[in-house]
């Protein structure tokens, strides 16, 4: 698939970060980018895009507090006062609670057809095989069992709108975790608009590690119950 090639205030947008952050972390040579003639910076959108969502992912306390508050402010726009952005892509049938998963593979493969039976996809194969790209850049699975799965791919044929799957394990799995420690709760979040990819991506990791809401959904009885869980820990951080 081309990628498509982002200027320097597009990839800012992009980013929800200030330009002249952008232009200190090309200097600094963090961050994937193409000079063109020596005059003109240009970024691969597949490139950013999994730069900074490993990026997301590792961050933690005051960096994730603000990037999400920042995020939140530059998107707030794209919203239009729909409800809250996690708990707007989940609805019934999009949660869960004892998939019989066994393997990485296996898990990636459960979810897709959860989102297949929910009538959300164009072509299931296509999500499955953006997911196993990402996967093989680098796992998504994060320290205290849980992984945020997303595609490689941010577009609007994968899907017939954006959405959020939440699964969990009856047994817990091997994922590639850092801490390589088991996983058992896994979102699968689609986002067809790129300006809100990193936005939900941030969303999911603030309530993860600032809310109950693991726990919580370790616990739930049912799809209902852990669904509301995700709202209420939403509503926690906004």
């Amino acid at each position: 698939m081309p990628q498509r090639m982002l200027l320097l205030d597009e990839a800012a947008r992009y980013l929800h970060v200030e330009v002249t952050r952008l232009e200190k972390w090309v200097k600094r040579q963090e961050i994937p980018f193409e000079s063109q003639g020596g005059r003109r910076t240009v970024f691969h959108r597949g490139e950013l895009d999994a730069w900074a969502s490993q990026r997301i992912l590792s961050m933690q306390g005051k960096r994730l507090a603000e990037y999400h508050e920042q995020a939140s402010a530059q998107t707030q726009q794209y919203l239009n006062g729909q409800a809250p952005l996690v708990c707007g892509l989940l609805s019934t049938g999009r949660v869960a609670p004892a998939l019989r998963s066994h393997t990485k593979a296996s898990v990636l493969r459960d979810l897709v057809a959860v989102a297949e039976s929910a009538n959300l996809l164009c072509d299931p194969k296509d999500l499955l095989n953006s997911l196993e790209e990402r996967e093989a850049l680098c796992s998504t699975g994060l320290p205290g069992g849980l992984a945020l799965v997303h595609p490689r791919y941010h577009d609007a044929y994968l899907a017939s709108d954006s959405f959020l799957i939440i699964g969990r394990v009856l047994h817990p799995l091997p994922f590639g975790a850092p801490d390589g420690k088991a996983t058992d709760l896994f979102f699968l979040l689609c986002c067809l608009d790129d300006r809100l990819h990193l936005h939900a991506l941030a969303r999911l990791c603030t309530m993860c590690h600032t809310t109950d809401l693991l726990a919580r959904l370790r616990t739930a009885e049912d799809a209902q119950a852990m669904s509301d869980a995700a709202c209420a820990c939403e509503g926690d951080v906004v």
